[in-house]
């Protein structure tokens, strides 16, 4: 059984916010997981901008909804391709998660 095979379970995890710490506990030596923990990872830090943003602007609270609810999708992408087994980068998101040295 190859990387992808096994770590789908947790890849598929590393979307669902705060649980991207128990793929990465479980699973860091995993390249596959690994993948999908960095794009995660990006989602997860824009969720956290948007929040202090939409805590500073509420006066742009339909922009920061449609923005929240773009996340969602690219997670929800993310969780589809790790469960198919593919390393597909999310798109406008995907090539930033590159920036963080797991």
């Amino acid at each position: 059984m190859n990387q992808a095979e096994q770590g789908k379970l947790m890849a598929a995890l590393a979307y669902v916010g705060p649980l991207i710490i128990v793929s990465y506990i479980m699973a860091k030596d995993n390249a596959f997981v690994k993948f999908h923990i960095k794009q995660a990872l990006v989602l997860v830090v824009a969720e956290a901008v948007l929040w202090v943003t939409s805590s500073m602007f509420w006066s742009f609270w339909p922009i920061i909804n449609l923005i929240n609810f773009a996340i969602v999708v690219l997670a929800i992408f993310g969780i589809i391709n790790a469960v198919q087994g593919k390393e597909k980068e999310l798109p406008l998101v995907g090539k930033f998660s590159q920036q963080f040295p797991l």
